[in-house]
């Protein structure tokens, strides 16, 4: 499930090329800055009041970039997204069609295709977000580990060196993570697969499982208080 159309329909992206000679998903991560450096930039084609825009950002037909929002660019923008009030938009950015990024929300050196969606609270690091990813409110990608050393993932029970000193989450077609759950640096989860609220996640998700906490949640009456 490492190849990039293990996890994603390659159609849903207008910026498929960047997966050309890709052997595993996450190599496209190291590609995103010289793929912007090669397609032509535009300013955007209408002034959005209260929203900080850098020089090369290009903005598609029907985006919405509310007020407060800021977009340092390099970044490709697609059609009809929702750029939300107070929204973060780093260097290296790729956001396909029909995408939302919202109040809140921080983006930098990943990829979006058509239809992710993160709309709240929302921290997203070196990662790629399939066709109708979510995140859930508060949901953090975390990209960076604490120890020295690039970001290892486990392939056929042993540690694979991904190359990358940081990388987030590659996140499948339709995959779904709750409020307030952290995704742990390489977490990789299938196509349709979910995260619970509040789970702290590491590794790799096979696609349409989920990963749900066990705690228990004690129940009891409601008694009225004594007043002295």
């Amino acid at each position: 499930m490492f190849k990039p159309a293990d996890l994603f329909d390659l159609a849903q992206t207008e910026h498929a090329a960047i997966f050309a000679d890709c052997k595993f998903a996450w190599d496209a991560l190291k590609k995103i800055e010289s793929y912007l450096a090669s397609v032509p930039k535009q300013n955007p084609p209408k002034r959005f009041p209260g929203a900080s825009i850098g020089e090369k950002v290009f903005i598609g037909e029907g985006t919405i970039v509310e007020p407060g929002a800021m977009i340092k660019g390099p970044a490709i923008i697609g059609k009809n997204c929702q750029i939300r009030h107070n929204a973060y938009i780093r260097e290296n950015v790729i956001i396909g069609d029909g995408c939302v990024l919202g109040n809140s929300s921080e983006l930098k050196n990943s990829l979006l295709f058509n239809g992710a969606q993160a709309p709240h609270f929302n921290y997203i690091g070196d990662s790629i977000l399939g066709h109708k990813a979510h995140l859930g409110a508060g949901v953090k990608i975390s990209n960076f580990k604490l120890m020295p050393g690039n970001i290892f993932v486990e392939i056929d029970g042993a540690p694979f060196d991904t190359g990358l000193r940081k990388f987030g989450a590659l996140l499948g077609d339709g995959a779904e993570a709750g409020c307030n759950a952290v995704l742990n640096p390489g977490s990789i989860l299938g196509r349709g697969a979910v995260i619970y609220p509040n789970v702290f996640w590491r590794g790799i998700l096979p696609a349409n499982m989920i990963a749900k906490n066990k705690s228990q949640i004690e129940v009891v009456v409601k008694r009225p208080r004594e007043v002295n």
